[in-house]
């Protein structure tokens, strides 16, 4: 039986490096969407409930991959989701798997590891790429462990807007982005600096480039 992946990266050489990876190894597989942002991936996720792997990039815009997990596994448990990422910090890996992925490659990753993770995931188990495995063994999903200052506090839609500002988005374009009136964008701007406890823009963009919920 075919696999339908669907692919959510930004970067169009990334998207053809995995198309080459997958399409090489047989017919067995088959990319039937490929996405650039988070916003995407939430709403083809709504319409679309057979799709047997998602293969999501942590870094993109408009939604990070972090964040559209969750979203897509709040309303869909089951989903198969591997994240992509550039980096293998301990934070990354711990919030993707918060979010709901059962999956984590690290894009300098040989090629056979992600055909593992896919064949691992279909399977219901988890994968890590080697370098990420060990945080595993640190326990990084304790849940006694203190967490850092203010990110358990935000919602998810406040952690939108939070991207979005970061990303330079004015407060009338999130509102039209995030189909909000501008009052609640305030709203939710204010609300933010206050479980932060940051008074300026300069500041929530070192804290949203700092916690991964945006980056450069």
């Amino acid at each position: 039986m075919i696999k339908k992946i669907v692919l959510a990266d930004d970067h169009a050489i990334v998207r053809q490096g995995v198309r080459a990876i997958l399409e090489n190894i047989g017919t067995d597989m088959k990319i039937v969407a490929e996405l650039s942002n988070g916003k995407e991936l939430i709403a083809y996720a709504a319409k679309h409930k057979d799709i047997d792997i998602y293969i999501v990039d942590i870094a993109m815009p408009l939604l990070n991959g972090i964040e559209a997990v969750a979203h897509i596994t709040k309303n869909n448990p089951q989903a198969n989701i591997i994240m992509l990422s550039m980096y293998d910090d301990r934070v990354s890996v711990e919030k993707s798997l918060k979010a709901g992925a059962k999956g984590f490659i690290v894009k300098i990753a040989a090629a056979d590891e992600l055909l593992d993770a896919i064949a691992e995931v279909i399977e219901g188990r988890f994968y890590l790429s080697k370098s990420v495995s060990k945080y595993i063994v640190q326990g990084f999903l304790d849940r006694s462990a203190p967490r850092k200052r203010g990110s358990s506090g935000l919602t998810h839609k406040e952690r939108e807007v939070l991207q979005l500002i970061a990303e330079g988005h004015s407060s009338k374009q999130i509102a039209k982005d995030l189909n909000l009136s501008l009052n609640t964008v305030h709203v939710h701007r204010n609300n933010i600096m206050k479980k932060l406890g940051i008074h300026k823009q300069a500041e929530l963009v070192r804290y949203a480039l700092k916690e991964g919920i945006a980056q450069l």
